[in-house]
């Protein structure tokens, strides 16, 4: 019986996941378009294949589902591990060089765009108008702009910042590369290879911030 039981636990809980997943994916698909706005739970649910009763449940609100939206959007995933305790996080500071440093976070920023350009372009013209949205606007704007703070704290660390950049001013630069409207524009409206989105920002931050010579071509 207890192994029955295990079991069933298991499987609800399977089941709760791809619920989960479900009204997401729904949500993702409404809020780009026709808006977030102009999508009422009950579409989300329709869209879903769920009863309106069950985004309550899992959600409790519309704000609270854009909310987690975004988040799972930018993680990838809904595994509750914060993105600074996150592997490529380690990998960067594992680096000496900083283009290499660089280098390795456009990887994962191309990855991280490839998922979430369209929401975060659909976001921010949300948040013009509704002010739930631009709470959520807002949140991300600072938790990026933390990130982006410790990155460019290991960046100073390796001594090779320009003499006119600090941390402070280091962070705007890579806080204004990593918007997503730069990929948004480059990639899916001018049509650049990843690799050409990546080799820019590198390029971009390194011209800006560091004061390293450009590797010999």
């Amino acid at each position: 019986m207890a192994v029955k039981r295990r079991y069933e636990s298991a499987r609800r809980q399977e089941l709760a996941r791809q619920t989960r997943r479900a009204i997401l994916d729904a949500a993702g698909r409404l809020f780009v378009d026709p808006g977030y706005a102009a999508t009422p739970l009950t579409a989300v649910a329709a869209e879903a294949e769920v009863a309106v009763q069950t985004v309550y449940a899992v959600f409790g609100s519309k704000r609270n589902l854009l909310s987690q939206l975004v988040d799972v959007t930018i993680a990838g995933d809904d595994e509750p591990t914060a993105l600074p305790d996150r592997p490529f996080v380690a990998e960067i500071r594992a680096l000496t060089d900083p283009r290499d440093k660089l280098a390795r976070y456009a990887r994962h920023l191309h990855q991280t765009h490839a998922r979430q350009a369209e929401v975060m372009i659909a976001l921010a013209g949300a948040a013009t108008a509704d002010p739930e949205a631009a709470a959520i606007w807002r949140k991300n704007a600072e938790e990026r702009r933390r990130g982006m703070a410790m990155f460019a704290a290991d960046l100073a660390a390796t001594g090779a910042l320009r003499p006119d950049h600090d941390v402070e001013s280091a962070t705007d630069v890579l806080w204004l590369a990593m918007d997503a409207t730069n990929y948004d524009w480059l990639v899916r409206q001018r049509h650049w290879s990843p690799e050409h989105f990546q080799r820019w920002y590198v390029d971009t931050v390194a011209a800006a911030i560091l004061d390293v010579p450009p590797p010999e071509t």
